[in-house]
């Protein structure tokens, strides 16, 4: 980390450990995400459908968290959920 020298001031410092802590979750959230969806999308094309309900609700879990530290909109994560949970539902109806 950055130590202070003249013309760096402290605020700047801790705006950039912010931001680096804040880009390091963006990303676990980011991937975690991304992860879930692959596997939800696996699993419903091998229609396993008590391990897609379980992975659906954990993909709930990582969307709702990113919403709620604004990684992405509330909107956004409404269509995600709605979208995977059409998916699944269109492979428990068949």
């Amino acid at each position: 980390m950055a130590k202070p020298k003249s013309g760096r001031h402290k605020s700047a410092l801790k705006e950039l450990r912010k931001s680096l802590k804040r880009r390091q979750r963006n990303l676990t959230l980011k991937n975690k995400i991304k992860q879930l969806k692959k596997q939800l999308t696996k699993l419903i094309q091998e229609k396993k459908v008590e391990e897609a309900k379980q992975t659906l609700n954990l993909f709930y879990k990582a969307v709702d968290k990113a919403a709620k530290v604004h990684y992405i909109h509330k909107n956004k994560a409404a269509r995600l959920k709605s979208a995977a949970a059409k998916k699944l539902a269109s492979i428990l109806s068949s």
